[in-house]
């Protein structure tokens, strides 16, 4: 029995067990064995759980990122079961005649046939629309058996079933908000949405598992994820004013209280097992909560959280038959869930899926490897990309909603050659991106990519060119910055190095490559303060002022701001926070005459350059 719990953080866990809380996932740790677990990037649900259930990378499986587009007609579509390689364990188990259940999981739709049940993960964008299904099930391909979605109907809930009385348990908002018409950028309606698509698939898991009992259970649960994107930098956050003080009296529970159900669902299919039952509860990455960007305006929609807080290492936690009690699971991996999940139940790993059965934790034979369970791994078809289009805009604006698009073209090719860099297999990695790089030569990403390959391979020279490249297209490109760095630290200039390391966190404060490179250079990754006494208090100041902005008091940065100034009117970079607080108060007007302002005084900037073009983009500048 898997059940997989999107973006739940260990440490949260460990954090509300130590309160008393979460119950069950505590008995667990008592009873069963958990762990962190080692995810992989890119941190993209599609690629994770899809690596999951094949044991696989996501090169070799073929599911790259959350869409495809469709080579007959050029649209953007969600990624599909077609797009698949190799086989997952739903597949394995069915030819080994052992019975699945398989509800929600990633890129299933088209349901597959399997020996059982399987809820595609289109199931409750159909079942969205209040006139429901559109076309005979078997058509529609949402499950098989196809008669399986009409069986389950009874257990879907829409977002409008989620009433004010069953949401009060998370939110505070009053009820006359939920008449609302339903929009993804509404937060009240997105959480509904993630609501009733958690009831729905657990409450499906659990009843095709007592009705069928089969040999394998995967049930995908989205909740804390979607929660901890619309409120994670909520989550017990301190002396928020404004905006957020408001939005976090209406939603600050949310991700707590999700947690929360999250124990009640683990305890539901605790209560479900039998002595001959193994459960499995896995995610596939953590999540940074309570915390706000150094830029504000990074944030998507200024209020929910990107997909770069997501933290590497997920939970891991297995109950029941063949499991060691008390045991502490380390150094385990999401390439070890497809093996040890077949161990548990009797059947081989392939050889080439590379994780190990996590036999510390287990008490049971591990069956000796075969080849593979392909024939041989075959690339998509174009036929394979195909989309459902009567919930495809549905998907992709939800995806949008939660900042995971790209606005203008899939990054899956780009996602699949960085997984190639990632493994070492660098000279098949500089093939895939040199194909796209000509497809695409003036992408600013693609050329840092090829630079940072070339890097590694020790064609400096190469690659210099292409991070020259990519910093004249998009001189924000923290990571080109820093493969600059590098390159240049490689030939022992070492000055050099820290200048573009330096410059790559004036973009991106956060980046952490450059962090920790500075320290080992410099001692510090703090940026060098500026030499006149003024400016230096104006600084200080500006990173207060910064500080406010941070938590939603502008009132009071916007004060400091003016202190600042009074101190040192050239300084640009109060401008830039100037700018960062107008856009984040709705003044589109006062944002760019900051940003004008400060290109007077520093014109070579191109963070300030860059903003001022992306607000001028904007209707109504």
């Amino acid at each position: 029995m898997v059940l997989a719990l999107d973006g739940l953080d260990p440490e949260i866990v460990a954090l509300l067990i130590s309160e008393g809380d979460l119950p069950h996932f505590a008995r667990l740790a008592r009873e069963g064995a958990s762990g962190r677990l080692k995810s992989r990037e890119p941190l993209l649900s599609p690629v994770i759980w899809t690596t999951v259930a094949t044991g696989r990378t996501a090169d070799v499986h073929g599911i790259g990122d959350f869409i495809a587009v469709n080579p007959r007609t050029g649209e953007n579509v969600p990624a599909t079961s077609r797009m698949r390689r190799v086989q997952a364990l739903w597949n394995i188990f069915s030819d080994a005649r052992r019975s699945v259940e398989v509800i929600g999981w990633w890129a299933t739709w088209p349901a597959e046939k399997v020996h059982g049940q399987l809820v595609s993960d289109h199931l409750c964008y159909h079942f969205m629309f209040q006139k429901g299904l559109e076309g005979d099930s078997e058509s529609l391909a949402l499950t098989w058996p196809p008669e399986l979605a009409e069986k389950l109907a009874p257990l879907v809930r829409r977002p409008g079933d989620i009433s004010p009385t069953v949401a009060a348990r998370f939110i505070d908002v009053p009820a006359a908000n939920f008449q609302r018409a339903f929009s993804y950028d509404d937060d009240l309606s997105h959480f509904r949405w993630v609501l009733a698509t958690a009831a729905t698939y657990s409450e499906m898991g659990l009843e095709l598992w007592r009705q069928e009992h089969p040999d394998l259970a995967m049930v995908y649960i989205e909740g804390v994820d979607s929660t901890s994107h619309l409120f994670g930098h909520l989550f017990r956050a301190e002396n928020l004013a404004g905006d957020l003080a408001e939005q976090q009296k209406r939603y600050g529970r949310a991700v707590e209280e999700m947690y929360r159900y999250a124990d009640e669902i683990l305890g539901r299919y605790m209560e479900a097992m039998d002595a001959d039952t193994t459960l499995v509860v896995l995610s596939d990455h953590g999540f940074q909560l309570g915390t706000l960007p150094v830029d504000p305006s990074q944030m998507q929609d200024m209020r929910r959280v990107r997909a770069n807080q997501h933290r590497l290492y997920g939970y891991i936690g297995l109950l029941g038959r063949g499991v060691r009690p008390g045991t502490k699971i380390s150094g385990a991996s999401i390439m070890d869930m497809a093996p040890t999940i077949l161990a548990l139940a009797g059947l081989p790993a392939a050889r080439n899926m590379q994780g190990s059965v996590l036999v510390d934790a287990l008490d049971l034979p591990v069956p000796p490897r075969i080849d593979s369970y392909e024939e041989e791994d075959e690339n998509a078809s174009e036929d394979s990309v195909a989309g459902d289009p009567a919930v495809d805009q549905e998907i992709l604006e939800r995806l949008r909603s939660l900042g995971y698009l790209d606005t203008i073209a899939p990054r899956s090719d780009k996602i699949l050659a960085g997984v190639m860099f990632d493994e070492g297999r660098l000279d098949e990695a500089l093939v895939a991106y040199g194909k796209l790089l000509e497809k695409n030569p003036v992408d600013g990403a693609l050329q840092a990519s090829i630079g940072a390959v070339l890097g590694r391979l020790g064609r400096y020279d190469e690659a210099e060119e292409h991070l020259a490249r990519a910093i004249e297209i998009t001189p924000l490109n923290a990571s080109a910055h820093h493969n600059l760095g590098v390159i240049l630290e490689k030939r022992g200039d070492r000055d050099s190095a820290v200048a573009a390391y330096r410059t790559a966190l004036r973009y991106r404060p956060e980046f952490k490559p450059s962090q920790e490179a500075l320290i080992r250079l410099v001692g510090t990754a703090a940026l060098p303060v500026p030499a006149d006494p003024a400016v230096q208090r104006a600084d200080e100041l500006a990173n207060r002022a910064a500080t406010l902005a941070r938590r939603g008091d502008y009132d009071a940065a916007n004060e400091i701001l003016n202190q600042a100034e009074a101190l040192a009117p050239e300084y640009a970079l109060l401008y830039q926070y100037r700018s960062n607080i107008a856009y984040l108060r709705g003044d589109l007007e006062g944002a760019l005459t900051a940003l004008r302002r400060g290109i007077q005084l520093d014109p070579d900037n191109a963070l300030l350059r860059e903003n001022l073009r992306n607000l001028e983009a904007e209707p109504g500048s």
